[in-house]
């Protein structure tokens, strides 16, 4: 917590915090591969790009960051984690008074990483609960986070099941903590940065690795009468990968087995594999 090592019980953070009080913070979650972050300039530059906006300062480098990484890891005895990079406004007075924020509470949270085979399927459940509007031009990943917790429980569980947001519209928008994608004939579709969904940095790996193995790619506002007509579905994010859903309610679908998805998680543990070794 603001470059101090300390135990979770030990961490204070003040009621006048203006990420406590008006949820004024941004955050990153992604995990480790033998102590390396994958795709970390994105996911930091997406945070900055936020934190920009919203006129919240960032007093430590991308190299400080990886910096701490490391240190939390040598901690757990260099066991791979997950981790959470968290960075709210900061203390003020009640009151929206700051013209900008310049000493913000950053955190790094480390938490043991649960291993999860690849491969391991999902069913996806439409949820009642309607995606809300992005309260900027585009989805960040703030503080501001109720619309997914409102979709969650409609959920027993996150460990088997996935909930996907509909837009008030009817478009599929993503998953509570995922991107969602699948295909028909030879063709990966996702939906837009339009349906007001998170540009997920998974997503863009996969879009642009798709784009680069010669396969057509549609962005757009689908209903879900055009998923439940799909062969594949799978969801992404950072810590999860990809994950193939085997069903969405009672619509079946290839799951683990899906050509497609399989060539696409192939891509995505080379890229890994290729940055652990240089």
């Amino acid at each position: 917590m603001n470059g101090v090592v300390a135990r979770v019980e030990d961490v204070r953070i003040s009621p006048f915090d203006h990420g406590f009080l008006y949820g004024a913070g941004f955050f990153e979650t992604f995990r480790t591969y033998e102590g390396h972050v994958f795709l970390f300039e994105e996911h930091m530059h997406r945070l900055r790009g936020a934190l920009s906006e919203y006129k919240i300062a960032m007093p430590y480098t991308n190299e400080e960051i990886v910096e701490a990484v490391r240190e939390l890891t040598a901690c757990s005895e260099h066991r791979d984690g997950y981790f959470r990079l968290n960075v709210s406004a900061g203390v003020h007075d009640i009151g929206l008074a700051p013209a900008e924020y310049m000493t913000p509470t950053v955190i790094l949270f480390r938490k043991e990483l649960v291993q999860v085979p690849r491969g391991t399927e999902k069913s996806g459940v439409w949820l009642e609960t309607a995606r809300n509007l992005p309260e900027s031009g585009i989805r960040h990943k703030s503080h501001n986070y109720l619309n997914n917790v409102r979709g969650r429980l409609e959920l027993s569980s996150l460990k088997n099941q996935e909930g996907l947001f509909l837009t008030t519209d009817g478009f599929v928008a993503e998953g509570i903590t995922s991107n969602v994608f699948w295909m028909k004939g030879e063709t990966l579709y996702t939906p837009s940065i339009d349906a007001g969904i998170l540009p997920g940095i998974t997503r863009a790996f996969i879009i642009r690795s798709a784009k680069e193995a010669g396969m057509p790619v549609e962005e757009g506002l689908f209903s879900k009468e055009i998923v439940n007509q799909a062969a594949e579905v799978f969801i992404s994010n950072a810590v999860q990968e990809l994950v193939p859903l085997k069903r969405i309610g009672e619509q079946e679908f290839s799951g683990a087995s899906g050509i497609y998805y399989k060539q696409m998680h192939s891509l995505y543990v080379q890229a890994i594999d290729d940055m652990k070794e240089g």
